[in-house]
């Protein structure tokens, strides 16, 4: 079977080993790191986070960049207030990214993520050319550090994320293909997806959900081989193409309608995966 990595996300400083623990005691060899604490990416942090790594043989294969206030993720206020697409607070957040580069290369990380947001299906959008300069800005800053900035899937179609990559234009551009927010957010089937995005395809989110039944309303997050993601054919489709990249696992326990530990949620999902991937 692939080796198999965790996301996680950093909160605070204590929860730095709690996380990264977890990382080791489920037996995984890598890790995604996120954060949404721009307080947090600091050189003691990052100190901290290599020490522990060294110690428990953990490799942090990409940094993921959140962003503290506003962040609604529905179809009513998303458009407004995810990413670096509204321009209320762009500048804030194109800052926050940097600093989480600036952070990823204190950490040896050469990938960068995070969403950009409800990109404009419009090319004549007012808004397209501004999101498509703070991009460039990014990239240009990642290129700087040596790093591939990559966009995680969700709020926007793959023909559109597939235009940006190409505005953009400055070739260190990779995807972090989350598969269920594809389908959650009603843009895509992650399978086809990989037809027009997969050449970007730099990592990828082991998770699943189900379509939106609500239009206003992201689909819900459910256990793995619960929901709508195909994954014998994403897998497939990954291989295909010559993936080489993590099989990182993301469990987001507070969008999902039944209840779970952790630890439950985990055990569940690799047990799974063993049986689609062998």
């Amino acid at each position: 079977m692939k080796e198999l990595g965790l996301l996680i996300k950093i909160t605070d400083r204590d929860s730095i080993e709690t996380m990264l623990n977890r990382v080791a005691e489920f037996g995984f060899s890598n890790c995604q790191v996120s954060t949404y604490v721009p307080e947090l990416l600091t050189r003691e942090t990052a100190e901290t986070i290599k020490a522990i790594c060294a110690r428990k043989k953990i490799e942090i294969t990409m940094m993921w960049v959140g962003w503290p206030g506003r962040c609604e993720w529905n179809f009513v206020g998303g458009p407004d207030t995810v990413g670096i697409v509204p321009l209320k607070y762009r500048a804030e957040r194109v800052a926050i990214i940097k600093r989480g580069s600036d952070f990823a290369k204190m950490l040896g990380v050469g990938l960068v993520a995070s969403h950009a947001g409800f990109i404009p299906e419009n090319m004549s959008d007012p808004l397209y050319p501004g999101v498509v300069e703070a991009l460039r800005e990014l990239a240009l800053h990642c290129a700087n550090n040596g790093q591939t900035l990559c966009f995680e899937t969700g709020q926007e179609t793959p023909v559109t994320l597939l235009r940006t990559l190409e505005d953009v234009g400055t070739g260190n551009l990779g995807v972090n293909l989350d598969p269920a927010n594809l389908i959650m957010y009603g843009k895509g089937n992650p399978v086809d997806a990989l037809k027009v995005i997969g050449r970007y395809v730099k990592g990828i989110h082991i998770k699943d959900g189900k379509y939106p039944t609500d239009g206003k309303e992201l689909g819900v997050e459910v256990p793995l081989g619960q929901g709508d993601v195909d994954f014998p054919k994403f897998f497939a489709g990954l291989e295909a193409l010559g993936y080489k990249g993590a099989y990182t696992l993301e469990i987001e326990l507070d969008r999902r309608v039944k209840e779970e530990t952790p630890k439950e949620a985990i055990e569940a999902a690799t047990a799974y995966l063993r049986s689609v991937l062998g």
